[in-house]
């Protein structure tokens, strides 16, 4: 979209995030103890699981912390019971939003959700009513200057779906959601270190918002991100200074 940087807005919102997630493993810790459940506590064999145990690395999560919730996953210790759950919604300007959780008591949980966006101008939706606007993914974005060509080539070699390059001179490399981990370690080892990356909701359109309109998004967002069962936040809207 022309009149923003895509690494810009990425960057400003991985900033944020980090200084959230680096403050509380917690939420890390969930991730970490359902995708051991889901699929089993070696991460060779559990690509959801291996990049759990990398965002949590990423934030220097202690090794017991990391081990002992893998453990609470497998049984070996015991622990809550959570499940997944997604809600969706409208921000400011109509932008799609969608939150993924996990929790133990759902009706805590949407009563939560519902309230962050009554108070912050948006309105809780039904189940699927924007879901379909966003590609499921794995998303690694590599910054400006990088050697297009030769990111291109290695992309492909180590199985990426797409490789895009936006106007601003980043590229993003899109993979499939379980193919995140593998690629990311392909393109690392052959010399491409993404500057951001995860699996995602990635959205296929994007709403544009500046000044007092993208500071209430950011607030809605944020304050989305700060609920104890919110995981991650997803978003149609690009915030403008």
């Amino acid at each position: 979209m022309a009149g923003h940087s895509k690494w810009a807005n990425i960057q400003h919102r991985k900033g944020r995030q980090d200084e959230k997630r680096s403050a509380s493993f917690s939420k890390i810790a969930k991730e970490i103890t359902v995708s051991a459940k889901m699929g089993g506590g070696d991460p060779s064999f559990n690509p959801r699981l291996r990049m759990a145990i990398d965002k949590g690395k990423g934030v220097n999560m202690p090794k017991d912390k990391i081990d002992n919730a893998i453990k609470k996953g497998t049984g070996e210790l015991e622990g809550v019971d959570y499940v997944e759950v997604r809600y969706e919604g409208y921000g400011i300007g109509g932008a799609a939003v969608i939150v993924d959780c996990l929790t133990d008591n759902r009706t805590r949980t949407v009563a939560d959700v519902r309230h962050a966006f009554n108070k912050y101008g948006g309105n809780l939706g039904t189940d699927g009513c924007v879901a379909f606007q966003f590609r499921h993914c794995g998303q690694l974005l590599f910054a400006p200057g990088i050697d297009e060509g030769a990111l291109m080539d290695a992309a492909i070699e180590a199985g990426a779906d797409d490789v895009l390059t936006n106007d601003d001179g980043s590229v993003e490399v899109i993979t499939a959601p379980n193919d995140y981990m593998a690629v990311k370690e392909a393109l690392a080892a052959a010399g491409f270190q993404s500057e951001f990356g995860g699996v995602t909701m990635k959205a296929e359109n994007e709403t544009q918002l500046t000044g007092d309109d993208a500071a209430r998004m950011q607030k809605l967002i944020d304050v989305l991100e700060s609920l104890d069962d919110v995981q991650e936040v997803y978003t149609s809207v690009v915030l403008d200074d």
